[in-house]
């Protein structure tokens, strides 16, 4: 008895070292993870939502502005708590998704941007420039990376169109860029719209997704890009925020909600993106599967045919080991007429001279 309880003893004690392990890797992940669906009237705002420059909570509402209907307006709303897409040891990589609503209204300002950038970067990084970003068109030391909702076409920056979604790594020209003319979408309207942003680890992939109000999260990106954020920080700590400035117009920019989920991913899942060009050089000359397909798809069927087969044999089998082994009961008039026994008085004589004899 004694010998189990120490055999068992030390897997117990595995399991909760790896049960404490874990709880304190969610709690980690809870502790970088918040979700604002009114702004002012959530007790967490405060201590967890720091406004900057003119952004301001709108009275009597649940969203907020972040400029002013006045020339060379910038605001921003960032979250207090960084985070880290590199940590632990072994490392674990970080993967997040942020979603927000916002509206512009109809002046071509300079709109609206999903920044992250490292604490150590010079706070003169927000100024009154395109997003409140002092960067430039060259590519600074400040390893910023931003998502732009741009409504000014500037040429010096190389914008496609005035209504269009970029992507900008340490500038403002954006390595990626869409014009939203092509799904009909106008960013400065007035009305409200939808965006989700997710950075997968495991893929090392940006995407961005954008809606209009009442529409479901898409399932296709506006934009996607290949982008190691791990290498860009380290286990440097970042912080994330929204950022807007109208330049020379009177735009304003309003944000309703906002929502952001951190998840660790462990380093075995972490896994390079394919290069084409690798796979191009030592790639072999493609063959036609479509044989092949059709083989597969015969042979699955083959195989489901066989396990729902086995699985009603199964229920017969089953079936008959409850009901066949159960006596048949026969109804009463059915049943044979019992037999009558006659019973018959058998009388014993007993010989007068025996019993003389006895006495």
């Amino acid at each position: 008895m004694s010998s189990m309880a120490a055999f068992s003893f030390p897997k117990s004690f595995t399991v909760l070292v790896i049960l404490v392990f874990q709880l304190r890797r969610l709690a980690a992940d809870q502790d970088a993870s918040f979700s604002f669906k009114s702004f002012g009237k959530d007790p967490r705002f405060e201590s967890n939502i720091a406004l900057h420059g003119d952004a301001k909570v709108v009275p009597g509402e649940s969203r907020v502005q972040l400029t002013d209907s006045v020339s060379s307006s910038t605001g921003r709303v960032m979250y207090k708590k960084p985070i880290k897409f590199v940590e632990g040891t072994p490392r674990k990589f970080a993967s997040i998704s942020t979603y927000f609503s916002f509206s512009m209204s109809h002046e071509n300002g300079e709109g609206l941007a999903f920044v992250m950038f490292p604490r150590s970067s010079n706070p003169k990084v927000f100024d009154n420039s395109s997003f409140g970003l002092s960067l430039g068109k060259e590519k600074s030391n400040i390893s910023v990376v931003a998502v732009e909702f741009d409504t000014l076409r500037d040429s010096k920056y190389g914008d496609l169109s005035e209504n269009h979604v970029g992507i900008d790594i340490a500038s403002l020209v954006s390595v990626k860029v869409r014009s939203l003319s092509s799904i009909n979408m106008v960013l400065n309207n007035g009305e409200r719209l939808h965006s989700w942003i997710d950075y997968e680890a495991t893929s090392k992939r940006l995407e961005i997704r954008l809606s209009h109000s009442g529409d479901t999260k898409p399932v296709d990106p506006l934009l996607s890009y290949s982008l190691d954020l791990s290498k860009m920080w380290d286990d440097e700590e970042v912080f994330v925020g929204l950022s807007s400035s109208n330049g020379n117009s009177s735009q304003t920019c309003f944000i309703y909600s906002w929502s952001f989920k951190l998840r660790h991913v462990p380093y075995w899942m972490h896994s390079d993106p394919l290069d084409p060009k690798a796979f191009t050089k030592n790639s072999k000359p493609l063959i036609d599967h479509k044989k092949s397909g059709c083989l597969l798809r015969v042979l699955g069927a083959l195989i489901f045919g066989t396990v729902c087969g086995a699985l009603a044999a199964s229920c017969v089998l089953y079936l008959w080991t409850i009901f066949g082994n159960r006596r048949l009961v026969v109804p009463e008039e059915c049943a044979e007429h019992p037999v009558d026994f006659e019973y018959k008085n058998f009388k014993v004589v007993v010989d007068r001279a025996v019993q003389d004899d006895t006495n």
